[in-house]
């Protein structure tokens, strides 16, 4: 069972939708909203903490760790204990200029043009995946409550549109671009017209039910 998941537009609700005996497919989008998005799109964190640390990092029994985490109630879903334990994850891996020249070769075929891979957005994606492999969930909000427009103006990418697409427990690329191109608000992502760069991500931690956390954040500057 992996899944995957958007933003695009307002986050209003948690929807999924079975890809198979095993797959699921879930997200976070408002439907027919733009995957474009402007700061006012989201009710930014004033006071965002970061929790830092990797999510190989021991958790310790008894440590107050909930405490810590401002994600909004309903806003992330869990792996089911052991649901991926048979998937065979030791050759999992991200080369980020293949994923970028995949996605380009499929914005092609739409017309768009090509996506430059950024520094600040690869950033961004990254501290989301190790957010989402420490705390063993898929969700656009971080545990410090942010969410994807917060954590790319972090970086100091200066953006006039933003998007994200999430997938957790997919044991390579081509698996998490199959099940973005096969849902419609993934889909809507990937081929938003004036995104210019793109930042991926991959972060793995065996001790997690997902397992694989992958992160693309769109971008467009101002």
């Amino acid at each position: 069972m992996y899944r995957v998941a958007l933003i695009a537009g307002l986050v209003t609700a948690l929807a999924g939708c079975s890809l198979g005996s095993t797959n699921l497919s879930s997200g976070f989008t408002e439907p027919d909203t733009t995957a474009s998005v402007s700061p006012s799109s989201y009710l930014s964190s004033s006071k965002s903490v970061g929790l830092g640390g990797e999510p190989s990092t021991p958790r310790a029994a008894g440590v107050q760790v909930a405490m810590l985490d401002k994600a909004p109630s309903g806003t992330f879903e869990k792996a089911e204990p052991g649901v991926l334990a048979s998937r065979d994850y030791s050759h999992t891996a991200l080369n980020a200029e293949m994923a970028r020249d995949i996605i380009n070769a499929y914005r092609k075929k739409y017309g768009l043009k090509p996506l430059k891979l950024n520094p600040e957005l690869t950033e961004a994606a990254k501290s989301h995946s190790s957010d989402l492999a420490k705390w063993d969930r898929i969700s656009h909000y971080g545990s410090d409550g942010s969410n994807p427009w917060d954590r790319v103006k972090r970086t100091g990418y200066k953006a006039r549109l933003t998007a994200e697409n999430v997938g957790t427990g997919q044991v390579n690329f081509n698996e998490v671009m199959k099940g973005w191109e096969e849902s419609p608000g993934h889909n809507k992502n990937l081929l938003t017209p004036d995104a210019t760069n793109m930042g991926i991500a991959l972060v793995q931690d065996p001790h997690t039910e997902f397992k694989s956390f992958w992160t693309l954040v769109l971008a467009a500057p101002m």
